[in-house]
């Protein structure tokens, strides 16, 4: 597959593009003015203070700066490290603990935050309160069985590690290296924790666009184009610390009379991914509605024939366009960033084999998604379920910002 990044400053906004095989597949979009983005975001590590605990829904409240209570998961307290106890219970109000952004403030609710640190690296995460070794399964057996044998000796109790996709075409060495450094910083963290006061910020995460770049799968990429000199120098930096043998992929992208938004047709797409209404080539669409609970995608006809004069025919018309319904919508949820419950409602069908030949191939297609993305079930109203892990805003919200 080949990748491209592309990086934009408009319209005081930074919006990455990826791309794969000439398509654009992920829009992610901030402030450009850090000044203004939010103070609390995904991956900072915060003293927070233990304000409220609700036993009934299994969760406390803890605040990690003045009037910010984020939502605390109370099966988190087995491995917490405190810097302050207030009583001899596992978690008690008023306790001070070392807690980390899991997921952004997403519309009305507050950010969730855990006391299972993670220490992300390139190749590997260090992750506190899972002391497992891990590797991702996108990895190849024979080389997964040998990355577990070869890190074996550093299981510990306090710690654990996952080997990332991105370690798999890179030598086991710079693997080695690099969790050597997320070893240190965790350790640095750990004894400067006990002597800072309520609501310090052990650890800031970097801007997202250079999150995304940390994150993001280096393999088949072809270049980086950034085109704003400012954000190329800066971006020029972390590759040299960060990156370096990747660093003859960024561009510096200058042409006045030509911009990155008309030659790749940025802003078109990202209009598109705004609209409620999403069009297919066989002349159908969908209606995508998010919601507090959770995002509905209707799949409509439209100008479609989906009926023929005979039972047959309908089925046939039917069934063509919940197939490219379906390719379409997991392309939308990736693309907008949609998490949590989702529902699709496709064009009834009567065949039990066609419904499971679209149940394929939309778990296919989801499949694709780097973010852990599931098809739950498909309910007796004809209803197909789908959750996808919440990480970060969706993208209408991160534009509304």
């Amino acid at each position: 597959m080949k990748r491209k990044i592309l990086i934009e400053k408009r319209d005081n906004r930074i919006r990455t593009y990826y791309m794969e095989d000439g398509d654009i597949v992920e829009i992610h979009s901030s402030l450009a003015d850090e000044s203004r983005q939010s103070a609390h975001r995904l991956g900072d590590v915060y003293i927070g203070k233990v304000k409220n605990i609700v036993p009934n829904i299994g969760a406390a409240f803890i605040e990690i700066s003045k009037g910010v209570n984020c939502y605390y998961d109370l099966k988190d307290s087995d491995t917490a490290l405190f810097t302050h106890k207030s009583g001899q219970k596992k978690l008690c109000i008023g306790d001070e603990l070392v807690v980390q952004i899991s997921r952004e403030a997403v519309k009305t609710k507050a950010p969730t935050v855990t006391s299972n640190l993670s220490f992300t690296g390139r190749y590997a995460v260090l992750t506190h309160g899972n002391t497992r070794i891990g590797v991702s399964s996108k990895i190849p057996k024979a080389l997964r069985e040998e990355y577990k044998e070869r890190l074996s000796p550093l299981k510990n109790e306090r710690y654990g590690m996952i080997v990332r996709t991105n370690a798999k075409d890179v030598p086991f060495q710079e693997v080695a290296d690099e969790i050597e450094t997320l070893q240190r910083e965790y350790e640095d963290l750990t004894k400067t924790a006990p002597s800072r006061v309520c609501f310090s910020c052990l650890k800031s995460a970097p801007p997202s666009y250079i999150l995304d770049l940390k994150n993001g799968y280096m393999d088949g990429m072809e270049e980086i184009v950034v085109s704003d000199k400012e954000l190329y120098t800066r971006i020029q930096a972390f590759f040299r610390t960060e990156l370096p043998e990747k660093l003859d992929l960024l561009k510096l992208y200058e042409n006045p009379d030509f911009p990155l938004d008309k030659l790749y047709s940025t802003q078109e797409a990202l209009e598109k991914a705004l609209r409620e209404r999403a069009w297919l080539k066989t002349g159908g669409y969908l209606v995508i509605q998010p919601t507090e609970a959770l995002t509905v995608i209707d799949v409509n006809s439209g100008k479609a024939a989906v009926r023929a004069g005979s039972r047959t025919g309908s089925e046939e018309g039917a069934m063509k366009v919940n197939l490219e319904a379906a390719e379409e919508a997991a392309r939308q949820i990736r693309l907008r960033n949609l998490s949590g419950i989702i529902i699709v409602d496709f064009i009834n069908m009567e065949s039990e084999e066609n419904t499971q030949k679209l149940l394929h191939k939309f778990r296919t297609c989801l499949a694709r998604d780097p973010i852990q993305t599931s098809l739950a079930d498909i309910t007796a109203l004809g209803l197909v379920e789908i959750t996808r892990k919440k990480v970060r805003r969706p993208l209408s919200e991160q534009e509304a910002l």
